[in-house]
C-alpha cells in the first residue's frame, strides 16, 4: 500500500514549483491525514515545518530548496517512494525556553536548533549563568551567549566558533558570542539533563534579546532552558547521509 504524502513548500518559486511538481506525480493529502510530509524548501523552513507538525505521528522528510539544506535531502522527482521507504528516522528532542521579561510577563517556546540571547542596544550584555541552580560565572560580558542541540551545533552555533556535537550525545553546548570579559571564555558543555538560566543585568541599560529558533522575545530579565524530553520531532534521511554523517562530514570542510 503506497504511503498518503503531505507536500509542504516554502514560498520560494523553486520549492512552489517543486511542490506542483509531485503533487500532479504523487498526489496530495492534508498534513493531518499524512503517513509522510515532505518539505521543500531550507532549512529555516524544515525548522517551521518541524514545529508546526509536532503534535502529528507523521514523519517529515525534507528535500532541499534552499541553501545549505543541512536538514534537507537531496531533491529528486522521479524515486520519491522508493526513498521514502528505505529513509532512515532520527529523533531530536527540542530546547524549552522559559524567558520572563523586565514587565514581569512570562513567555515560553521550544527550540530544535537553539535559544540565543542577544544584545539589543548599543552597549554589550552582561549575564549571569546558573546551571541546576548553581552559580558557575558571576558575569559574562558580551554580544550575547546560546544553547545549542547537537542537531544546531553546525548553525549559529558553529559560527559563534562552539563545538560541533554527535548525534545522540547527552550535552549542549554553551557558547558565548564576541566575549569580552572574560575575554577567550568560549563556552562549556553542559549535560542534556541540565537547566541553564542566564540572568540579564543592568537590563534597563543593556537590554538583551531571546531567540528559539525564530521566535523572538524583546527585553528579557531572565531565561531558563532545559532540553524537553516529552517532544520528540521524527525527521526521516537517506541511509547514509543521516545527521550523524553530516555533523562528522562538516568537520572536515
Amino acid at each position: 500500500m503506497s504511503e498518503r504524502i503531505a507536500f509542504m513548500a516554502s514560498n520560494a518559486p523553486v520549492a512552489q514549483t517543486a511542490r506542483a511538481a509531485l503533487i500532479g506525480r504523487y498526489g496530495d493529502v492534508a498534513p493531518e491525514k499524512a503517513d509522510v510530509i515532505v518539505a521543500l524548501g531550507g532549512d529555516g523552513f524544515m525548522l517551521h515545518i518541524l514545529h508546526d507538525t509536532q503534535s502529528l505521528s507523521a514523519p517529515v522528510y525534507g528535500m532541499n530548496r534552499g541553501t545549505v539544506g543541512f536538514l534537507m535531502n537531496t531533491y529528486s522527482e522521479s524515486d520519491l517512494p522508493e526513498r521514502l521507504s528505505a529513509a532512515e528516522e532520527e529523533k531530536l528532542n527540542p530546547l524549552a525556553m522559559r524567558a520572563t521579561c523586565v514587565d514581569n510577563s512570562v513567555h515560553e517556546a521550544l527550540a530544535i536548533n537553539e535559544v540565543s540571547l542577544l544584545r539589543a542596544g548599543p552597549q554589550a550584555a552582561k549575564l549571569r549563568i546558573k546551571i541546576d541552580g548553581r552559580l558557575r560565572m558571576e558575569e559574562l560580558v558580551c554580544d550575547g551567549a546560546l544553547i545549542s542541540t547537537p542537531a544546531g551545533s553546525t548553525a549559529y552555533n558553529y559560527s559563534a566558533h562552539g563545538p560541533i556535537l554527535p548525534i545522540g550525545s547527552d550535552v549542549l553546548a554553551l557558547t558565548a558570542i564576541a566575549p569580552f570579559r572574560p575575554r577567550r571564555w568560549r563556552g562549556a558543555l553542559v549535560p542534556k539533563l541540565a537547566t541553564v538560566s542566564f540572568e540579564v543585568l543592568e537590563s534597563q541599560k543593556r537590554p538583551v534579546m531571546a531567540h528559539a529558533d525564530s521566535r523572538s522575545i524583546e527585553n528579557v530579565a531572565s531565561v531558563e532552558i532545559r532540553s524537553d524530553e516529552s517532544v520528540a520531532h521524527r525527521i526521516l534521511f537517506d541511509p547514509g547521509h543521516g545527521l550523524e554523517e553530516r555533523l562528522i562530514r562538516e568537520q572536515f570542510v
